[in-house]
């Protein structure tokens, strides 16, 4: 029996040539192992910040769609001004079933328990959570001043999420803005664009007669420019989803219960 018969598999390994077959696929594997156990490590460690920046940038973005964020704030500070309620979106009115602070509307969505699945789906998100997380913003006198909702639908390439605020009589829009896209830089994504985000502000939802009139397209519709915002150019199918998004949110599908009651002085 030769010398190398004698060696344990350890031995053998370490004087096998490094151009080996066998030696090449062990230190291959080992290393995509090692590297996996790093990367699983890494995330797991790193989740309470990636929790943490996820859940500042929300409250960065509900003030700044409410108009109170400025450069160099608390944030923190400044978001306890708003008070987060859990809506029915059914019935229009608050419920205290689950904790605002921690419920999740967007993870609701995909609960059978918690969502109902849309027939008529213009805002093309499949199914609807039965409730929402929105913010309540009061005056020093601890009047409604603004309300924050939360809104998504489908564009071009990718589900557009954001806030719609509006004011104390719900039907002013006082601003809009995203968060979270994937629509086409340059085009579609210029929903981020400051000059197009200020068409927003001072347009209405309603009508005297309380009819949905607010619209995003190329021309003025018979309502007027009250409820009018211009497309975006050259984003013809990210407009649409745009316009379809809001008009499902606000209607009776989505807020509208809540504005009602809301314009009626129930809030």
């Amino acid at each position: 029996m030769s010398d190398q018969q004698n060696q344990g598999p350890i031995a053998r390994f370490l004087a096998a040539s490094p151009d080996s077959v066998g030696k090449t696929i062990i230190v291959a594997v080992s290393l995509c192992l090692f590297a996996s156990m790093v990367v699983s490590l890494a995330a797991v460690s790193l989740r309470p910040v990636q929790e943490a920046n996820k859940l500042r940038d929300k409250q960065v973005n509900v003030l700044q769609v409410a108009g109170v964020y400025e450069p160099g704030i608390d944030v923190a500070e400044a978001f306890s001004a708003f008070e987060p309620r859990v809506l029915d979106l059914a019935s229009g009115e608050f419920t205290d079933e689950f904790d605002a602070n921690s419920f999740d509307d967007l993870a609701a969505a995909d609960d059978p328990e918690l969502s109902v699945a849309l027939t008529d789906d213009p805002a093309g998100i499949g199914r609807k959570a039965k409730y929402r997380v929105i913010y309540l913003l009061k005056d020093t006198d601890g009047a409604l001043d603004k309300v924050i909702l939360p809104i998504h639908g489908y564009g071009l390439w990718s589900t557009l999420y954001g806030f719609i605020a509006l004011e104390n009589n719900g039907n002013d829009i006082y601003g809009l803005q995203f968060y979270q896209h994937g629509e086409t830089p340059g085009l579609g994504a210029e929903v981020d664009n400051p000059r197009w985000k200020a068409l927003w502000s001072g347009k209405k939802l309603r009508d005297d007669a309380g009819d949905l009139q607010i619209n995003v397209s190329k021309s003025t519709s018979a309502a007027g420019p009250d409820y009018h915002i211009d497309a975006l150019a050259g984003a013809t199918l990210t407009s649409v989803g745009v316009d379809n998004l809001v008009k499902f949110w606000m209607g009776d599908e989505g807020y509208g219960p809540f504005l009602a009651k809301l314009k009626a002085g129930e809030i």
